[in-house]
């Protein structure tokens, strides 16, 4: 699944420990989001769309 996530961080001035303590997840996880090596389950990818004041598809994108 693609995302914007590392951009959104950036754009937020937010480290990927300060977007993990925030959305209650480690560091580890909000980098193999970034990286796509690991989906985010739905109350989390709530929990960005939330925090960036976003919707989800907004944020995430299937690939094809």
């Amino acid at each position: 699944m693609k995302n914007r996530l590392k951009v959104l961080r950036a754009e937020n001035d937010m480290t990927q420990a300060q977007l993990a303590e925030e959305t209650g997840v480690s560091r580890q996880t909000i980098n193999a989001i970034e990286k796509g090596k690991f989906d985010p389950s739905l109350p989390l990818a709530f929990r960005f769309a939330k925090l960036f004041k976003m919707s989800i598809e907004d944020i995430f994108a299937h690939e094809d």
